[in-house]
């Protein structure tokens, strides 16, 4: 995969969580995966189609999914990932990626994207694409993961 694909998701990332009051956020490191992404506990996908198609996974553990759907309800207790506390993060994952659209269309590659899927539990996902770039990133010291897998 071409590494013009990462940026437009880091920055994204790193763009729209302090609009939403999550300020504690740092890169890890990058990886190579395959196509299988291993859930750790709330997984988003989002297709992507246009120039470049594949998907983006937004992988996380549920502690992290709930501490950050709370501060996207304005510090609102999320004991459970309840239907609203999955709105808000199936919105998070909308919104990220709709700006990573806007970032790509900077630089002439033109992609729509799909509806969020959030799923939770213990799995394995396939993304359908050989190579999957994994972006790792830190918020509120939590692991949060965005998988991107796209091809030309």
């Amino acid at each position: 995969m071409d590494v013009k694909y990462i940026n437009p998701f880091l920055q994204s990332f790193l763009n729209v969580l302090p609009q939403l009051g999550i300020t504690n956020i740092k890169k890890s490191k990058i990886s190579l995966k395959g196509k299988e992404i291993e859930s750790h506990g709330v997984v988003i996908i989002v297709g992507v189609v246009g120039d470049a198609k594949g998907n983006v996974v937004y992988s996380t553990t549920t502690e992290c999914a709930k501490k950050i759907a709370s501060l996207m309800m304005m510090g609102m207790p999320v004991d459970e990932l309840d239907d609203m506390a999955q709105s808000a993060l199936s919105e998070l994952a909308n919104m990220l990626t709709a700006t990573a659209a806007t970032n790509f269309s900077q630089v002439g590659i033109n992609i729509n994207i799909s509806t969020p899927t959030l799923v939770h539990g213990d799995f394995v996902a396939n993304t359908g694409v050989n190579q999957t770039v994994c972006i790792e990133m830190l918020v509120e010291d939590m692991h949060f993961e965005i998988n991107v897998s796209l091809e030309s």
